[in-house]
């Protein structure tokens, strides 16, 4: 089940309040991905130009420019009906993000009458449409961000005849997994950890520091499996019952081989 965990909306810039000033930690990860989705609006066509896909981090001046961007110029009022787009999906930096910048191309056009218009987006290509979010990604989670934009509040006809794009955008954010994390002695030692539940099976080995990280694990109740190499002598250790929550990282304790 999916729970949205924060909604904030953008007309011109409002914010959501965050008290966590956490700033990014590069050394540990979470997955993301942004979907581009849209309410009706009272238009043949909205057509923006979707270049890159920027994150912002809370209490730090870092951002991240996702790499791999599924770019294009997409009509919005296609995107209804349970249709979306898939802008994003990749690993960044955990930490408090604090918002998504959409940085539009010049190909931002509405059609009305069967007349194609202009869409004047004055900052947008530089500074990028901005989205406040202020959520927290935990390591090893996978988070889906669904960026609603309402056409209707978003296009405004001037004077003179041209149209202006003042976005309203509404966000929510979805957890999709959790992630198991524990350590593991005597230190020199690797050990393949493997979780399973019959259809899932994850697995990873641990660091010179004997600490592991199953990441992107379904919500679920898991066997977990420590082996080392056989020729050591050890036998197996098996933890049932370990109980992994969407948006949780469960934390084992310590397992000793001796």
């Amino acid at each position: 089940m999916y729970g949205i965990i924060s909604i904030c909306m953008l007309s011109i810039f409002i914010g959501c309040s965050n008290d966590d000033d956490s700033e990014v930690t590069p050394d540990e990860t979470a997955r993301m991905s942004v979907k581009l989705v849209d309410a009706p609006g009272d238009y043949e066509a909205v057509f923006v130009d979707v270049q890159d896909v920027v994150i912002k981090y809370n209490g730090s001046d870092d951002e991240v420019v996702i790499g791999d961007v599924n770019a294009g110029v997409y009509n919005l009022l296609e995107l209804t009906g349970g249709v979306s787009i898939l802008l994003v999906d990749d690993e960044i930096p955990a930490g408090s993000i604090s918002q998504i910048r959409l940085i539009l191309g010049d190909n931002n056009t509405v059609v009305v009458d069967g007349e194609t218009f202009p869409l004047q987006t004055p900052s947008a290509q530089q500074s990028g449409l901005k989205i406040n979010v202020n959520e927290t990604l935990e390591p090893g989670i996978f988070y889906e961000f669904i960026l609603d934009f309402d056409v209707e509040e978003s296009i405004v006809q001037q004077g003179n005849g041209g149209y202006l794009l003042k976005p309203v955008i509404r966000a929510s954010t979805e957890a999709e997994t959790g992630a198991i994390v524990g350590n593991v002695l005597p230190l020199g030692i690797q050990t393949l950890v493997t979780a399973s539940n019959g259809p899932v099976e994850i697995s990873s080995y641990t660091n010179v520091g004997g600490q592991f990280s199953l990441v992107g694990v379904p919500a679920g109740t898991y066997t977990v499996t420590y082996e080392t190499d056989p020729l050591l002598g050890f036998p197996p250790i098996v933890v049932d019952d370990v109980v992994v929550v969407v948006g949780v990282t469960t934390t084992l304790d310590e397992v000793i081989f001796e």
